[in-house]
């Protein structure tokens, strides 16, 4: 195999490496959503494909037989590309950065095959046999992006046996409920577990999406997909809106175009929902908004209720905005819930995947000094609230949603281990922190704890309180199962013989 050739393939693998960690993994994060599974199975098996061809391109020198099985391997590889590209395209919009990345990557493996393949085919000519060859530094980038390859691999084979296990939100209610609900952010980790309990108990939803093509691989043909509000007619009538949208807060730094992006995905929609509620013959009785626990700032170990003031900071100024933006429906005669969330946990998505991943190799670490306060909330008891929101006229303004419970970080790390049965011994600098995520970082470090004074107060119960219990139903085993225990057959009655009375007896002997 030629040097060229060698090269070719190298700026493929650091291409696709960025595609992968770019665009699957904290831009769509697909391994958490289920219209994803057919794609990610692929994605598992082509990587499966490409560790197996790097270490053959590292160290090897194929010929007869084995020339034709790398051949043949590399056939499949591309035929799996195929249908990758076809399932992406029925499921989901590409960003363009992502389109402009496929193209010079197909462009990149077309010249790569161009070149492998005439060669391939002479060695298939020689005879059967494999010779060893070292191409010194190339070699062990190869070996290196093998291993890569093959966690990636492994991976995506469990993202795909894990989200098999999930329901789907296609469920047939039993007596339609005569409401309707339009919900943006339906996509999302929260807003897809949302539509199916609404779906469950028979409203009419409506969700407002940036991609009708994954609403509807995600969500089903029982949804209404729209992808514009003016596609609804003003004679529309809808009993509740759920604003779920925003681009995710965990991700990529916050530079000034993140935050762009992060403050139009909120401020700017909410605008034009309101903007559009105007327009409409009959305005929904309840708006139920999303906002965050950022709106407190870092409040040290204050005990913050609703009626805590405002942080400073980016998060914190965000969510006032936000919220603010929300209430102007109040002037419309709306009922305007704020649900100011605390983190999401739960084991099909959201932060806990990312933050159990390290503490499943023992790698979990401390933030910062640990002493900070967590206030966190598992997204059964999160979506009962906000089923609370719609239906309860008594719920509206601020509302903490939040466990009873918060946790210091140290703590909630150290429960983590001990459900995953590893050690915690690491622990992550603030310093090192601030430098590499930037004020972002605030999300980790800043202590705030936040108490749901006012759902408790409404009569809303909690299911899970501790964080502990938690991780442990999210992570830990499945629970044996009750011994079955078989009743014992009744013994059939016993006969009782007649004892002769004395008279009897004395009357038989005479």
């Amino acid at each position: 195999m030629t040097l060229t050739a060698l090269l070719i393939l190298a700026a493929q693998t650091i291409l696709g490496a960025l595609d992968n960690v770019l665009h699957h993994e904290i831009t769509e994060r697909l391994p958490s959503k289920p219209s994803a599974r057919r794609e990610l199975s692929l994605h598992s098996a082509r990587e499966g494909i490409y560790a197996v061809l790097f270490l053959i391109f590292a160290w090897v020198e194929p010929s007869g037989i084995f020339a034709a099985a790398v051949l043949a391997l590399m056939i499949v590889e591309v035929a799996i590309t195929i249908a990758d590209f076809l399932e992406e395209d029925r499921t989901r919009r590409l960003p363009p950065f992502e389109r402009v990345l496929h193209t010079v990557l197909a462009v990149l493996y077309g010249s790569f095959l161009g070149l492998t393949i005439p060669w391939l085919i002479t060695q298939a000519a020689a005879s059967a046999g494999v010779g060893f060859v070292s191409h010194g530094a190339l070699s062990w980038f190869f070996t290196l992006a093998s291993i890569g390859v093959f966690a990636f691999s492994i991976r995506n084979a469990i993202a795909v046996r894990a989200l098999g296990k999930l329901r789907s939100a296609n469920v047939a209610a039993a007596h339609p409920s005569g409401r309707t609900i339009l919900v943006t952010g339906a996509t999302g980790f929260i807003g897809a577990a949302l539509v199916e309990r609404l779906l469950a108990r028979g409203d009419r939803v409506l969700v407002l999406v940036r991609d009708a093509r994954h609403s509807r691989a995600l969500l089903g043909a029982q949804v209404t997909h729209v992808e514009r509000l003016d596609a609804l007619p003003r004679e529309t009538r809808i009993d509740a809106i759920v604003n779920l949208a925003g681009a995710p807060i965990i991700g990529l730094p916050w530079t000034r175009a993140r935050r762009q992006q992060l403050w139009r995905s909120r401020i700017d929609l909410t605008d034009g929902l309101i903007k559009w509620i105007k327009t409409l013959d009959h305005a929904p009785a309840v708006l139920v908004n999303a906002s965050a626990i950022g709106f407190y700032g870092d409040k040290g170990d204050a005990v913050l209720s609703e009626t805590a003031r405002v942080g400073e900071g980016f998060a914190a100024d965000l969510c006032r905005v936000w919220e603010d933006a929300a209430t102007r429906a109040e002037a419309l005669g709306m009922r305007v819930v704020c649900l100011r969330i605390g983190l999401v946990l739960d084991a099909t998505g959201g932060a806990l995947p990312t933050m159990a991943l390290p503490a499943r190799f023992g790698l979990g670490a401390v933030f910062g000094a640990g002493h900070q306060w967590m206030s966190w909330i598992a997204r059964p008891d999160l979506l009962r609230m906000l089923l609370a929101g719609i239906d309860d006229p008594l719920w509206h303004g601020a509302i903490n949603a939040t466990a009873p419970e918060p946790v210091r970080n140290a703590d909630f790390q150290r429960a983590l281990a001990r459900v995953l049965n590893r050690p915690v011994f690491l622990r992550a600098p603030a310093w090192l922190l601030r430098t590499m995520l930037g004020e972002m970082s605030s999300i980790f470090l800043f202590s705030q704890r936040v108490v749901p004074s006012r759902a408790q107060a409404l009569g809303f119960t909690f299911d899970i309180h501790f964080a502990a219990d938690a991780l442990s139903l999210m992570l830990g085993p499945a629970p044996e199962p009750l011994p079955q225990v078989i009743p014992a057959l009744p013994s059939p009655p016993k006969t009782v013989q007649p004892q002769p009375s004395p008279i009897a007896m004395k009357d038989a002997a005479e």
